[in-house]
C-alpha cells in the first residue's frame, strides 16, 4: 500500500526512542487543568499543581511531553476515553501522556506563518532546531492535533532555545524539486524535556 499523502498537519506521533528501540506504548496520567481543549498529539507542559495544560511552546517554551488521550466523567455521569479532552462539559479529566525524554516523534512540515500549509525541507534539516506552530485547535471528529514543526529558514536552525531537534527525515514523504528532494514528513526529539530540565519550580507553603 501507498505511503499516504501528507496534505494537513495531525500533531505529533510517537513512533520509537531516540536509541533506536520502539515507542511501547508507555505513558504517565496526569490530570489536566481545567477548561483546556487538548487533542492527541499536542504538546503539554506540567503547570502549578501538578496539572497539564497545553504547552504554548513556539519558538521556545516547557514541554513535558505529548498528549495521547484522556479519560474523563461527562455530563451523564459515564466515564469516558477519548482522543481529545473537550475544554467543558467533562470533570476528573486524567490526560495520557507520553514523557519519554527519549521519544522521537514523526511530525509534518508546515511554511513559516502558517498553521496548517504543509511544506517540505531537504535533508540538511537533520540536526536543526526548529519551532513548533503555534496551537489552533484540532479536530473535534477525530480527536487529532494540527500541531506540526515549522521548515527552518535558509542558514537558520542552530538556535538552542528553539523546543525540537530533527533527527531524521521520513523517506516515504519524499519529493522532487528541481534538484532537489524535499521530505514532507520528520523525524524530532524534545530538546529539554520539562522532567528532565535542571531548572525546577518554586515551592508555595
Amino acid at each position: 500500500m501507498a505511503y499516504p499523502t501528507v496534505s494537513a498537519p495531525y500533531g505529533f506521533k510517537p513512533i520509537n526512542r531516540i536509541d533506536g528501540l520502539p515507542y511501547a506504548g508507555a505513558i504517565q496520567q496526569i490530570p489536566v487543568t481545567s477548561g483546556q481543549a487538548i487533542y492527541y498529539g499536542d504538546t503539554v507542559k506540567v503547570v502549578a499543581g501538578g496539572t497539564i495544560s497545553r504547552s504554548g511552546a513556539t519558538t521556545s517554551g516547557t514541554i513535558v511531553g505529548v498528549f495521547v488521550g484522556v479519560q474523563y466523567v461527562n455530563a451523564q455521569g459515564q466515564t469516558v476515553q477519548a482522543q481529545y479532552c473537550p475544554s467543558s462539559g467533562v470533570t476528573s479529566p486524567i490526560a495520557y501522556v507520553v514523557v519519554d525524554p527519549s521519544a522521537a516523534y514523526k511530525v509534518a512540515v508546515t511554511t513559516t506563518g502558517s498553521t496548517t500549509t504543509v511544506t517540505g525541507v531537504n535533508s540538511t534539516a537533520v540536526g536543526c532546531n526548529v519551532a513548533q506552530t503555534a496551537w489552533a485547535a484540532g479536530s473535534n471528529t477525530t480527536g487529532d492535533s494540527i500541531s506540526a514543526i515549522v521548515a527552518p529558514a535558509n542558514g537558520a536552525g542552530d538556535t538552542d532555545t528553539l523546543p525540537f531537534r530533527v533527527i531524521a527525515v521520513v523517506p516515504e514523504t519524499s519529493y522532487v524539486s528541481g534538484s532537489t528532494t524535499y521530505y514532507t514528513e520528520v523525524i524530532v526529539k524534545v530538546n529539554n524535556p520539562q522532567y528532565t530540565a535542571l531548572t525546577g519550580t518554586t515551592y508555595t507553603a
